[in-house]
């Protein structure tokens, strides 16, 4: 597929890409010049969990996240 890049360097993923291989806002990629006229754009992998911790610090209510005793940890 052909692309333009923009005047401000920026370049669109067609939609048709975007659907076929689930690449939503807020995903991030690699980019790596490869040679002159050549990149390669590699989608980075989604961590697990993102925005878990936020999530629970978030929690309107006093006490309630309770930590659990492990051995593993110490706690």
């Amino acid at each position: 597929m052909k692309v333009t890049v923009s005047s401000k360097g920026q370049i669109l993923l067609p939609a048709p890409m975007r659907k076929r291989d689930h690449i939503v806002p807020g995903q991030q990629f690699d980019l790596q010049r490869l040679e002159s006229g050549q990149y390669l754009l590699q989608r980075q992998p989604v961590v697990d969990n993102v925005g878990v911790v936020d999530w629970l610090l978030s929690c309107p209510s006093a006490n309630w996240f309770q930590q659990l005793h492990s051995e593993s940890t110490g706690c």
